[in-house]
């Protein structure tokens, strides 16, 4: 039980005036979360994070059963940092579902215990807001118990141009067809000089903040991104993670933070390293210690491995993700952990972990399931 700096015991004298706001219960500023983010003081960071996340859940871990649908590869959006797409003038080698394609590949992986569908894809030109209507409705007329969790703010800027229809319109429409939620894709970093560099086609920043405000706007939750360990600065990623404070400041929209570890691997930035366990720790706890009004904290499994997302449980992270099922984006880019994992070892890790697993569904209310299925 931390009730004092001293409890922490800090490498890092500098931390102590860090630490004593964490204990109180105080906002850091930028400042601060750069000390947090820079210091070699890897354990004393960690074990404030997990007085934030004790705070918030306790022992309670949450995972839940979800499958990934892609429906298309095929974009035009060409970003360095992206193993996944196939560029339009290539596009007969990849793969363009039709809805009842789309509808029938759910089904191979779907039973009563799916709970969710994360649903994101290329920027292809020819699939407008009707595609998207129409694969919604299917999808709920043939699975109508599974959460819709579907498009990121970077989708929904192109798919409401291509569309020629506002913004707004789009949501709305997409919303009534099903839409549930929002992934939290596309936020990358903010900072435009590293967005020139890896993602100079996509939709920038502020835009991003802008549309993600509009959704949560229209009722409609979602989750926000970071991806690190690329071309970006210690700052940079501070920098990220209070624009996303600011935003939640406003809207209370964003359900959970999810710290994405680059995969250079088959990319056009493969000159890269790959992120280490020091990174990835260091960037989970500053995470949850910076962006202190985001009630939730994923170590995204098939980003981080399973050991390294097994001991951030100790670094601020209160959840593992899910069963996934055919993941193809980070597996694309060299991804190692595999495209799915049974519900029966993320128990496990989680209970190794001294955690508490709690299946829940998107939504973060725990749900329960007689037979574990997946």
């Amino acid at each position: 039980m931390i009730r004092s700096v001293d409890d922490v015991r800090l490498i890092d004298p500098a931390l102590a005036p860090v630490a004593e706001k964490v204990i109180a219960g105080e906002r850091l500023d930028g400042d601060e979360g750069l000390l947090v983010a820079t210091t070699l003081d890897l354990l004393g960071v960690g074990r404030l994070a997990n007085l934030v996340r004790e705070r918030l859940h306790g022992d309670r871990t949450y995972y839940n059963i979800n499958r990934h649908l892609n429906p298309t590869n095929v974009c035009v959006a060409s970003c360095k940092l992206c193993a996944f797409y196939v560029p339009w003038r290539e596009r007969e080698e990849g793969w363009t579902y039709t809805v009842d394609q789309a509808v029938e590949i759910a089904a191979r992986d779907v039973d009563e215990s799916v709970s969710e569908l994360h649903i994101v894809g290329g920027l292809h030109p020819k699939l407008l807001v009707e595609y998207y209507e129409e694969l919604f409705r299917a999808l709920k007329q043939r699975f109508p118990w599974v959460h819709l969790k579907a498009l990121t703010m970077v989708e929904l800027d192109f798919l409401a141009k291509a569309s020629r229809l506002s913004l707004e319109d789009t949501i709305v429409r997409l919303r009534d067809a099903g839409l549930d939620s929002c992934p939290g894709g596309g936020a990358e970093i903010f900072a435009p000089g590293v967005r020139e560099q890896i993602c100079d086609h996509k939709t920038d920043g502020g835009r991003w903040l802008d549309i993600a405000r509009i959704v949560h706007r229209a009722g409609i939750r979602s989750n926000c991104t970071m991806l690190y360990g690329h071309v970006e600065t210690a700052a940079e990623r501070v920098d990220h993670l209070l624009q996303l404070r600011q935003l939640q400041d406003e809207t209370g929209g964003f359900q959970c933070l999810i710290p994405l570890a680059f995969h250079p691997e088959n990319t056009e930035l493969d000159h890269l390293p790959p992120t280490g366990g020091r990174l990835d720790l260091q960037t989970i706890a500053v995470s949850r210690l910076v962006l202190d009004n985001v009630p939730h904290l994923k170590a995204y499994w098939i980003m981080l491995g399973e050991k390294v997302a097994q001991v951030a449980l100790e670094f601020g992270a209160n959840d593992l993700d899910g069963t996934i099922v055919d993941e193809r984006i980070t597996h694309a880019a060299g991804g190692t952990a595999g495209t799915g994992m049974a519900r029966q070892r993320l128990e496990d890790l989680i209970t190794e972990a001294g955690r508490i697993p709690v299946l829940r569904d998107t939504l973060y209310r725990p749900i329960e399931v007689e037979t574990i299925v997946a």
